[in-house]
């Protein structure tokens, strides 16, 4: 069996080829192509999303490939036709968002994927975020680390934020990182409240009947939101209106789930306090976007999965399926 692996700069090809040696049975010919992602950024691919813009250098390296591991790869039309003996991608992320699924499955090709892998991250991350936009804390360190300032009015009423202790922190997503965010809140002692119309069964904290019953609740918003037609703009004006004034909202899930011009003119006017954001409707964030200019807003470049169990985790769940693939077994996340 002759397996591709096209890693990047994030899942190395040195951890998915030895995650492979040391799962796949049999002989297997692993070759390697490194795509360039982080260091130059993803984005729409012909008519798949989230991909590095390298059909070229991956049909190449497809030749005669059976499977291929991978996380940015573009698994377009094009490339699909250019690949007649490929018959499974293993994606090394939670959605295979950079592959024609339709095309892959009329060609009879699996499509893999890695649920799950960066929820601990990710969970971690907002948290983080949390706690910087609560406490101010990027605000105190340029003062003191860029500015030369030993500021103390950041120790005054008015200028020190809130603790999560007894803070009503509504989520709105219960999946993966959602789940995981909550308990961490209900240890801080936080009146948590979770909003998700999908997810039956007990939570961590208290179930709302709506979004504007959290909405209206809340002191700090969290999102855990897939990004659908359906959430695309799911804060925008209207709900940042329902929350108490003076509240923080946190988005390290998709950034097309907030409406960003409406956020700004939240911050501006003082109905945000804060806003702490990793993702965005456009990414990377434009030089002229009104985000850079609005106060009191905490930015990070897409960071919350960035850690290295997660490319560990990747590049693990990607190879288990490879061997189950390779022994003849059931898929445990196939597409098609």
């Amino acid at each position: 069996m002759r397996i591709l692996a096209a890693g990047d700069h994030f899942v190395l090809n040195s951890l998915i080829t030895e995650a492979l040696r040391r799962v796949v049975a049999g002989p297997a010919e692993i070759t390697e192509l490194t795509l360039p992602w982080p260091l130059t950024p993803f984005g729409k691919v012909a008519e798949v999303d989230e991909a590095n813009d390298s059909e070229d250098a991956l049909i190449e390296a497809l030749d005669g490939v059976e499977v291929c591991v991978t996380q940015m790869g573009p698994f377009t039309e094009r490339v699909l036709a250019a690949s007649p003996a490929l018959r499974m991608i293993a994606v090394c992320r939670g959605g295979p968002v950079n592959v024609n699924v339709d095309a892959a499955r009329a060609r009879g090709v699996k499509v893999c994927f890695a649920p799950g892998r960066n929820a601990a991250a990710t969970a971690e991350f907002t948290i983080g975020m949390m706690l910087a936009a609560l406490r101010r804390i990027p605000e105190a360190h340029n003062s003191l680390a860029l500015d030369g300032k030993w500021d103390a009015s950041h120790y005054t009423y008015e200028r020190c934020g809130p603790e999560l202790e007894d803070t009503p922190v509504g989520l709105i997503g219960y999946g993966a990182v959602g789940s995981r965010v909550a308990r961490v809140l209900t240890a801080f002692g936080a009146e948590v409240e979770v909003y998700d119309p999908y997810v039956r069964g007990d939570v961590h904290g208290m179930r709302s009947p709506s979004l504007e019953a959290l909405l209206s609740r809340s002191s700090v918003v969290t999102l855990h939101a897939r990004l659908t037609p359906e959430t695309k703009g799911l804060i925008s004006s209207r709900e940042l209106a329902l929350l108490p004034r003076g509240s923080v909202l946190v988005n390290v899930a998709r950034g097309g789930l907030v409406d960003t011009d409406a956020l700004c003119d939240a911050l501006d006017s003082g109905q945000l306090a804060a806003a702490a954001l990793d993702t965005y409707e456009q990414e990377p964030l434009p030089a002229g976007s009104r985000l850079r200019g609005t106060p009191d807003v905490v930015l990070t470049p897409h960071l919350g999965g960035a850690s290295k169990a997660v490319a560990r985790k990747a590049a693990r769940i990607a190879a288990a399926e490879v061997a189950r693939y390779a022994k003849g077994e059931p898929l445990a996340h196939c597409l098609t």
